[in-house]
Order: C-alpha cells, then structure tokens, then sequence
C-alpha cells in the first residue's frame, strides 16, 4: 500500500512543479504586459498550506496503517475529475493563468471555459482535490484540516484581494 501511496504523492508533487514552472513562465510573460501583482504577501501562505497537505496526508496514511479506504475509487474518481478541471482552467486561460494575483491593466477578464459556469473554479477544483486525496488513504484529520485552513485562506483572503484587483484593472468580459 505504501508504494500506491508514494506513487500518488510523487504525481502530485511532479505537477505542482511543472505547475510552478508554468506560472513563473506566464507570469514573466505577463509582466512584460504591464502586469501587476496584488495579494503577493500572502502567496506563502498557500504555498505552506499545500507542501504540509502534501506531508500530512502521507504520514497520516502510513501512521495509521496504510490502507485504502472502503469507497477509495470515489475518492480518487472525484480527484481525477478535480484534475481534469484544474486543466481545463489552465488551458482555458492560457498566458493568464498563473498561481499568484497578476492583472494586465486594462485587459478583459476572460470568461471562457470553465470561467463561463463560475468565477473560481481552479480554486474549486484543488479544494475537492485536498479533501479527496488524503481520504483515499483514510487520512481524515489531514482532509478535514487542509479543507478548513484552504476555506478560509480562499474565502477570507485569496477571492477577496482577486476580485478587487479584477475589478480595478479590467474592463469587459471576454
């Protein structure tokens, strides 16, 4: 069980790395653009609330005896539908998409794709993705804590300093 465990975490963590390395590359691109940041202090605080799900999850799975949990395969169905809508967001924003705040002043804010149906749903997608992961491996404090901590950073911190630095620096929807 510990090698499905360490197979799943090594996707993961080889994602959140290209993923970086998207961003970093979308995001020079879009400075070039005039882009501005917003909310950049508290861009470490997701950064520490992901690499610790991605720690918690695993010990608590091998602390606890590693095991698959009895509804395992809706646990992992609803995480690979999290991914496939994690990329349909990337795709569908293109050079926009990035993990931090940036906005191009005077640009449109894009409403294509997933964008058509809700206005956060990368942030919706890698919610159901820290619930669901952990609760494969039966992990629950891990899936309970990341939910609550992510919650209230998105909700409380993240969507507000987003939407005010959308609504200041776009114009029309695209």
């Amino acid at each position: 069980m510990v090698s499905w465990l360490a197979a799943l975490a090594a996707v993961i963590i080889l994602q959140r790395l290209l993923e970086l390395i998207l961003a970093n590359r979308n995001r020079k691109w879009m400075l070039k653009q005039g882009a501005k940041e917003y909310g950049a202090q508290h861009y470490s605080k997701f950064f520490i609330l992901h690499s610790g799900w991605l720690v918690c999850w695993f010990v608590e799975a091998v602390y606890c005896g590693p095991s698959l949990a009895h509804f395992w395969y809706v646990w992992l169905a609803l995480f690979i539908l999290a991914q496939g809508l994690r990329y349909w967001c990337i795709v569908s924003l293109g050079h926009y998409w990035n993990t931090r705040i940036l906005v191009i002043p005077g640009e449109k804010r894009i409403c294509l794709g997933p964008y058509r149906f809700f206005q956060h749903p990368n942030y919706m997608a890698v919610a159901i993705e820290l619930g669901c992961v952990p609760l494969i491996f039966n992990a629950w404090l891990t899936a309970m804590m990341a939910t609550i901590l992510n919650a209230w950073l998105l909700l409380r911190v993240r969507i507000p300093a987003e939407e005010e630095a959308l609504k200041q620096l776009t114009k029309k929807y695209i």
